[in-house]
């Protein structure tokens, strides 16, 4: 086993630090000729729906809309690694809490590194709700790289 990963897990939300991140990974599986996976996790049905009634119709068309953009964001991220020499082996969408799914699917996928973008929550809101950076930092199997803007 070398140092350098085989596989490549980066986690993208559509924020500055996510593209930054994608940059990266496509970056880190050229020189090092690792496959990226991308992920992209989407809010529990009841995050995503809120408080509010729809009818049972009008939820699934919010969740099947929801899905498709997510879906489409994905490949739009995979088309942005391939230009730089990157290697993109598959796109993962998940539904749930962003860390937990983003450290078990690199436990599954048994990736060598996660690269992820950080939003800089401030210290109060990191305080209250937690960091989704943070918490895979912490759980996460193998190491983490963080992009900052």
């Amino acid at each position: 086993m070398g140092i350098f990963p085989t596989r490549i897990l980066v986690a993208v939300d559509g924020s500055e630090e996510a593209g930054l991140a994608v940059e990266a990974a496509a970056e880190l599986s050229r020189a090092t000729g690792s496959e990226v996976h991308i992920v992209h996790v989407l809010p529990t049905e009841e995050r995503l729906l809120g408080y509010h009634f729809y009818s049972e119709e009008m939820r699934e068309t919010i969740i099947e809309r929801a899905e498709k953009e997510a879906r489409s964001f994905l490949e739009e991220q995979a088309q942005r690694i391939s230009p730089e020499g990157g290697k993109v082996a598959e796109t993962h969408l998940r539904v749930g809490h962003p860390d937990k799914e983003i450290v078990r699917l690199a436990e599954v996928l048994e990736v060598g590194t996660i690269v992820m973008g950080n939003r800089g929550l401030g210290a109060l809101s990191r305080a209250l709700m937690g960091s989704v950076s943070e918490s895979v930092v912490r759980h996460a199997h193998c190491p983490v790289y963080i992009m900052r803007h």
